[in-house]
């Protein structure tokens, strides 16, 4: 492990690690704390009082970050007819369908998030032991399979991201790069806590959310004062 340079050390040791954070102080104290030289992103980790070993508890979707993610992914869109134009013109990367099938199967997946029409369903079914476990099977309640590829590539495109807990209850997003603007992190970082804060499932009784911490991707991590992220 690369060791600390003396300035780094001595900033992080102003930094109280017991400490509830107001979000906008932490999210200057992680911005005033970049020691690489790549765009660092802002990830949030919020600890949900649910127990994942329930179906009816778990909790995942996607939403639209106002501020963008920053991330540039590539989209590949399974269609055929009309809607092979639409989303090209959209800003589809990638856009086929049997032809698109095939490359999928020889193993050549140059894309980081598949949009299909649902007539296309039966076809990607066939293919599906090869998305699914790469997290790249399109799915109607994520927005992914859909009539309107159009929106669907926009929305992608323009800062739309996926959550879901894991094993043991947590959700982790990326929200941001760290050279946004001070007030677009924090933006996107209320418009996320409410997305997950909406999602409680009615089987979940007592507190929902029990810790939420941010942390830039070479840096450390800083509690956040949740009630501060409420609209």
């Amino acid at each position: 492990m690369k060791k600390l340079s003396k300035n780094r050390k001595e900033k992080i040791s102003n930094v109280d690690f017991s400490k509830n954070y107001n979000p906008a102080e932490a999210i200057k104290i992680l911005k005033d704390n970049i020691f690489v030289k790549f765009d660092e992103t802002l990830d949030i980790a919020i600890n949900l009082g649910i127990n994942p070993e329930k179906t009816d508890q778990n909790i995942k979707g996607v939403m639209n970050l106002p501020k963008g993610s920053g991330k540039k992914i590539r989209i590949a869109v399974m269609t055929k007819d009309d809607k092979t134009k639409e989303a090209t013109e959209a800003g589809a990367d990638i856009v086929g369908n049997d032809d698109l099938v095939q490359q999928i199967s020889s193993g050549k997946i140059n894309f980081d998030l598949l949009i299909a029409t649902p007539d296309m369903m039966p076809v990607i079914g066939k293919i599906g032991k090869i998305l699914g476990p790469k997290g790249l099977m399109p799915n109607p309640k994520l927005g992914t399979v859909t009539q309107d590829v159009a929106t669907a590539v926009k929305n992608a495109k323009s800062g739309q991201i996926k959550y879901k807990n894991d094993k043991a209850g947590i959700v982790h997003a990326g929200i941001g790069k760290l050279n946004f603007k001070e007030e677009d992190l924090l933006e996107n970082l209320k418009a996320f806590y409410e997305s997950i804060h909406r999602s409680k499932p009615d089987t979940v009784k007592g507190s929902f959310i029990k810790k939420v911490t941010i942390a830039s991707t070479m840096g450390f991590g800083l509690k956040i004062n949740a009630e501060d992220l409420r609209s």
